[in-house]
C-alpha cells in the first residue's frame, strides 16, 4: 500500500522552497492566456483603438475580444492572426511578453553611476548601485559617502520609504522630530515623506547604503 500521508507535507515543503523569510506573497506565474491578453490590450491601447474597433475589424465579437484580453479563453490561431493583422504586428509579437525575462541589474564593484540627487550638498557623494527596469515599484539603491568637507543637511523629502544601513563612520540622522545615532551595522527604515537627512557628522568620512522605494508613476 502506498503511504499518502506525507504528500500534503511534501507539497508544503515544495511551496516553502519558493519563498524566503520575507512576508511577501509568492509570485504568481502568468498563464499563456493571461500574457497574451495583456499584450493584445497593450497593443490596442497604443494604437488608441477601442475593443469594438479591433473586434469589428478582426471579425469577432466584442465579448470574445474582451475574454481574450482578460485571459479567460484560448483563441484559435486564425483568430489571433486576425487580431495581429488589425494591430499591424506579426503574430509572434502577441506571445512575446510570455517569454520576457525577469528584471535583474548587476553593477560590478566601483562601477555604479555617480549622480547628484535633489538637495545634494558639498561632500555628499551618491553612487547608484542598480535600477529596476520596469514594474509598479521603483527601487533606487545608493552607496552614499560623506567626505571630510561634507556638511549636515536634513532637508531631504520625497515619496516612498527609505532604508539606511550604516557601513563606516558615525552620524546622527534626523527623521521628522526624532534623531538617531547610527554606527556601523545600524539600520533605519522610515517614511521618506517626512524631512530627513544627516544632522550631525560624528565620524567622517562615512559611508552608508540608502535604498529608496516608491510607486512608479503610470505611463501615459
Amino acid at each position: 500500500m502506498t503511504d499518502t500521508s506525507r504528500k500534503p507535507a511534501a507539497r508544503a515543503e515544495a511551496a516553502e522552497d519558493l519563498s524566503t523569510g520575507s512576508g511577501a506573497p509568492l509570485a504568481n506565474e502568468r498563464t499563456l492566456e493571461q500574457a497574451l491578453g495583456l499584450q493584445v490590450r497593450s497593443l490596442r491601447r497604443d494604437l488608441d483603438l477601442t475593443v469594438s474597433d479591433v473586434a469589428s475589424a478582426a471579425g469577432i465579437s466584442v465579448g470574445m475580444l474582451s475574454k481574450i484580453e482578460n485571459g479567460l479563453i484560448s483563441p484559435s490561431l486564425a483568430t489571433l492572426q486576425s487580431i495581429a493583422t488589425v494591430l499591424n504586428v506579426p503574430i509572434s509579437t502577441l506571445f512575446s511578453s510570455f517569454e520576457e525575462k525577469r528584471d535583474c541589474s548587476f553593477v560590478p564593484a566601483g562601477q555604479g553611476v555617480h549622480i547628484e540627487r535633489r538637495g545634494t550638498k558639498v561632500g555628499h557623494q551618491y553612487e547608484l548601485l542598480g535600477h529596476a527596469l520596469g514594474g509598479e515599484v521603483a527601487v533606487e539603491p545608493y552607496l552614499i559617502t560623506l567626505s571630510e568637507e561634507a556638511v549636515p543637511y536634513t532637508g531631504f523629502r520625497h515619496a516612498g520609504v527609505e532604508f539606511i544601513h550604516m557601513l563606516t563612520g558615525e552620524v546622527v540622522y534626523r527623521h521628522g522630530d526624532r534623531a538617531y545615532h547610527l554606527r556601523p551595522g545600524d539600520s533605519l527604515l522610515f517614511d521618506s515623506a517626512a524631512t530627513h537627512g544627516p544632522e550631525e557628522l560624528v565620524v567622517r568620512p562615512m559611508t552608508y547604503l540608502s535604498i529608496i522605494i516608491y510607486p512608479r508613476e503610470p505611463e501615459r
